[in-house]
């Protein structure tokens, strides 16, 4: 769901890595805030009680990060992708619980089109992607 950070953390072409500092700089500005929270506003069908709530989980998502990026300097984003997912499953299950029912339900279709269309080179077999309901 937290796609700010899952496509900088998932790169590795094995040779020298810059930090992650310099692979997460670009994507961890207020404006990428923005991008996601109408991603997750359009897809969710947020309210504007939820937009606010949800909003105020991504500032902390970014600070949580920013934060590991400066204790980490000159860490790469493998030695952190540990740390960072941790941090981005924490705050997903945060917005998970401001989902009514039929929000889960939109959640679950939309973390599946992100499967299929990024994430498949470690599969799942995708027959299990169509909704029974």
């Amino acid at each position: 769901m937290l796609g700010i950070v899952g496509t900088a953390v998932a790169q590795d072409n094995g040779g020298p890595q810059p930090s992650a500092r310099q692979q997460l700089q670009h994507i961890h500005t207020p404006q990428s805030i923005d991008q996601e929270l109408a991603r997750l506003t359009k897809d969710l069908e947020l309210t504007r009680e939820q937009q606010q709530q949800v909003r105020s989980l991504l500032d902390e998502h970014h600070d949580r990060i920013q934060a590991l990026l400066d204790k980490n300097p000159k860490a790469s984003s493998q030695e952190l992708a540990p740390q960072i997912h941790t941090i981005s499953d924490e705050t997903h299950r945060k917005v998970h619980a401001l989902l009514t029912d039929h929000q889960k339900e939109l959640e679950k279709a939309m973390q599946q089109r992100e499967h299929n269309g990024g994430e498949n080179r470690r599969s799942a077999p995708p027959a299990a992607a169509s909704p029974a309901s």
